[in-house]
C-alpha cells in the first residue's frame, strides 16, 4: 500500500513540475527576400503605381525604414548583406572577377561567415533561392557557404526562361545544390526560385528545427522578361510618359510619407530628354519596356504572396521574420553593343514584350525607378544607395510603423542573430572572423529608441561616400571631389554645402580614410579592368 502511494505521488509530483516548467519556444524562422536592380519608388508603398499588394501588406503590418541603405552594386551588396561586414572585407570589393588582391579576389572571404554558416551551427536549417553572383567557381557556391539546400543563377545575369549567354564564351550555371541543371519548358526564374523556396520550406516541416531562407529573386533586373498576363495589366500605363510618371510618385510619396514635405524632386536626368520631344515610335518603345518592368516587379510580389500562403500552411505565418530590400538603385545600363553576342544584339532590337528580346530600359527607367533622386545603380548618390525595406515580424514589430532613421545592409546580420538569440563568432573553421560592423534593429523592431552609432561607408569603383547622422559626403569617380548634403533637408542631394561647410567636409573625409585603410580599399584605378556584369 505505501509503495502504491508513493509511485501514485511521484506521479502527481512530476506532472506538476513538468506544468510549471516553462515551455521552450521555437526560434523564429528568418526570411531575407533580395530584389534585384530595383529603384527606390518601384513598389506601391514607396510609391509606385505597379501593384505590389503583398509588399504593401508587409508594410502596412510591419516596419518601412526609408533611409535604408545597399552598396550600389549586385554583388558586393550580397556579400556584405549575408556576412554583416563590408563587401571589401568579404572579398568582393568590385566584382565577382578574380584578382589577386584580398579584398577584390571576387568571393566570399575565408575570415568572414554567413548568416546561414552562423544559424546553421546553432540549430537552423538553411535554404536559399535564386541569384547567387558572390562566388562563380567551387568551392565558393551556397552550399560551400552554409547552406542546406539551394536553387538558383550561380551568376549575375541571364534569361529568365532559361539559360541564354549574351556575352561571348560565356558560362551560365543554374544549380540545384551542387550540380548544374537545364531548366525544363514553362521555366519563368521568378516563379521557380519559389517553387524551390516553398519545396525547402516543406522539407523542412518534418525536422523540427526553425528555418533561414536567402530568397534572391533575378528580377528586375535586365533582360525584360515576363509573363504575357502580367504585361497586359500595365499595357497602357505608361503612356504618359516618364515626367508624368516621375511627378505622380513624388507627390504620392509626400502622401504616403516616404517623403517630407520639404523633399523636391531632381531634375530629369541629363541623358534623358523631354519626353514631349520624343517620336512616337520611341514613346511606345519605351512603354512597352515599363509594361515589362511593372510586370516583372508584380510577379515577383505575386510570388511573395506564394510564400506567406505557404507559411500560413505550415503553420509558421507567427514565427517568421520577413526582411525585404533591393541590393541597388534601378540601372541605366544598356543591352547590346561591344562585349554582348550577334544575336543578344539583334534580340535587343525586339520589343520587350516579346519573349525573344533581351533588353534593358536603360536611362529613362532607372531615372523613373529611383524618383525623387539622382544618379543610378553603380554610383553612390541616393539614386544608387537608398533602398526601399520592409521588416516584418507578428508580436515583435508594432504594426505600420515608418522609421527614418539610417541603417545599412551590415545591419541584418546582427539583426538576424540578435533575434534568433545567436552570437557573432570570432572564429570558424579555424579561421578567425573579420569583427561584425553592424547593428542589430531588433531594438527598433520592438519600437524602442534606435540610431546607429557609426558612419555608413560606400565606396564602389571609385565612387565614394559617407553618411554620418543627417550629413553625407560623395564623390563621383575620377573627378574624386567631395560634395557635402544636409539630407534632412535635401535627400535628392541638389545643393552642395561643401563651400559653405568646409569643417565637416574634411571631419567626414577623414573618417572615410580611415574606413578605407581598414577595410582594404585599394584606389579604383589600380584595379579597373574594363569588366562590368
Amino acid at each position: 500500500m505505501a509503495r502504491s502511494f508513493l509511485i501514485i505521488f511521484l506521479h502527481i509530483l512530476t506532472a506538476v513540475c513538468l506544468a510549471q516548467a516553462p515551455v521552450q519556444k521555437k526560434k523564429p524562422n528568418i526570411i531575407i527576400i533580395l530584389a534585384d536592380d530595383m529603384g527606390y519608388s518601384d513598389i506601391g508603398c514607396f510609391g509606385s503605381e505597379i501593384q505590389t499588394p503583398q509588399l504593401d501588406g508587409l508594410a502596412k503590418e510591419g516596419l518601412r525604414m526609408t533611409q535604408f541603405y545597399n552598396a550600389a552594386r549586385c554583388c558586393p551588396t550580397r556579400a556584405s548583406l549575408l556576412t554583416g561586414i563590408y563587401q571589401h572585407q568579404a572579398g568582393v570589393g568590385h566584382m565577382v572577377n578574380e584578382r589577386p588582391i584580398p579584398a577584390y579576389q571576387g568571393f566570399l572571404s575565408e575570415n568572414c561567415v554567413t548568416i546561414a554558416e552562423v544559424l546553421k551551427e546553432n540549430g537552423y536549417k538553411t535554404y536559399m533561392a535564386g541569384k547567387w553572383h558572390v562566388g562563380e567557381k567551387r568551392p565558393h557556391w551556397p552550399l560551400d557557404r552554409g547552406f542546406d539546400r539551394y536553387f538558383g543563377l550561380i551568376n549575375g545575369a541571364n534569361s529568365y526562361f532559361g539559360l541564354r549567354p549574351y556575352r561571348p564564351n560565356q558560362k551560365l550555371t543554374i544549380a540545384l545544390d551542387n550540380e548544374p541543371v537545364q531548366p525544363g519548358e514553362g521555366y519563368y526564374a521568378t516563379d521557380a526560385y519559389t517553387d524551390y523556396a516553398m519545396k525547402f520550406m516543406d522539407e523542412n516541416k518534418g525536422s523540427g528545427k526553425p528555418f533561414f531562407l536567402y530568397l534572391a529573386f533575378q528580377a528586375p533586373h535586365w533582360p525584360l522578361h515576363a509573363l504575357k498576363d502580367d504585361i497586359a495589366r500595365y499595357k497602357d500605363r505608361y503612356k504618359e510618359g516618364w515626367d508624368k510618371i516621375r511627378e505622380e510618385r513624388f507627390n504620392r510619396m509626400k502622401e504616403i510619407g516616404i517623403l517630407g514635405n520639404n523633399a523636391k524632386l531632381s531634375e530629369r536626368n541629363e541623358k534623358v530628354p523631354a519626353w514631349n520631344t520624343l517620336a512616337q515610335t520611341d514613346k511606345d518603345r519605351w512603354a512597352d519596356k515599363m509594361a515589362v518592368y511593372a510586370a516583372m516587379v508584380d510577379r515577383m510580389d505575386q510570388n511573395i504572396g506564394r510564400l506567406r500562403r505557404k507559411l500560413e500552411e505550415l503553420g509558421e505565418d507567427k514565427n517568421t521574420m520577413i526582411l525585404f530590400l533591393s541590393d541597388n538603385g534601378g540601372s541605366y545600363e544598356r543591352v547590346g553593343g561591344p562585349g554582348f553576342t550577334p544575336e543578344i544584339i539583334a534580340a535587343n532590337q525586339l520589343p520587350a514584350s516579346d519573349s525573344s528580346s533581351f533588353t534593358a530600359y536603360e536611362f529613362p527607367g532607372a531615372n523613373v525607378s529611383n524618383t525623387p533622386f539622382r544618379y543610378f545603380k553603380r554610383y553612390v548618390y541616393e539614386g544608387g544607395i537608398a533602398t526601399p525595406f520592409i521588416a516584418y515580424f507578428p508580436g515583435l514589430i508594432k504594426q505600420g510603423i515608418n522609421s527614418n532613421q539610417s541603417a545599412h545592409i551590415t545591419d541584418i546580420m546582427a539583426t538576424c542573430l540578435d533575434v534568433a538569440g545567436v552570437s557573432y563568432p570570432k572564429t570558424y573553421k579555424g579561421h578567425n572572423i573579420t569583427p561584425a560592423e553592424g547593428t542589430s534593429l531588433k531594438p527598433l523592431f520592438e519600437g524602442k529608441n534606435w540610431k546607429r552609432k557609426d558612419a555608413i561607408f560606400f565606396e564602389h569603383e571609385g565612387n565614394r561616400a559617407v553618411r554620418l547622422g543627417d550629413w553625407k559626403i560623395v564623390s563621383e569617380y575620377p573627378s574624386n571631389k567631395w560634395q557635402l548634403y544636409n539630407l534632412k533637408t535635401d535627400r535628392s542631394e541638389i545643393t552642395d554645402l561643401s563651400a559653405q561647410f568646409p569643417k565637416k567636409v574634411a571631419e567626414l573625409a577623414a573618417l572615410y580614410d580611415k574606413w578605407a585603410k581598414r577595410a582594404g580599399v585599394v584606389p579604383f584605378a589600380q584595379i579597373d579592368t574594363g569588366a562590368r556584369d
